[in-house]
């Protein structure tokens, strides 16, 4: 809901949505891996969402208040996990169309 109040979801022609969230023991920096689907400069959409790390914070500081002490510090991250299984995905396509064309 943040990122979508921030315009932070539609980033460079694709969607950015949070994969994973992981804080760590001590409450003191939590990371958030990030799915970019068919975002053209992933780089770019990183840096952006990076460079609006402050009201970021704010919005979720607003949130947890009660929850928390203090807000950890947000860091930024690419879960390539998607990509890793598209490919895959089309690697056993190929095996498979090469395995119909030989047969």
């Amino acid at each position: 809901q943040i990122f979508q109040r921030l315009g932070l979801s539609m980033i460079n022609g694709g969607m950015v949505s949070i994969s994973s969230v992981k804080v760590t023991p001590d409450l003191l920096e939590a990371r958030f891996y990030l799915s970019l689907f068919q975002v053209n400069d992933q780089e770019d959409a990183l840096k952006k969402i990076e460079d609006r790390h402050h009201e970021i914070k704010k919005e979720l500081s607003a949130r947890v208040r009660h929850q928390l002490r203090s807000i950890p510090v947000l860091k930024f991250f690419k879960d390539d996990t998607l990509d890793h299984v598209f490919r895959m995905e089309e690697l056993f396509k190929k095996i498979n169309d090469d395995r119909k064309d030989t047969n």
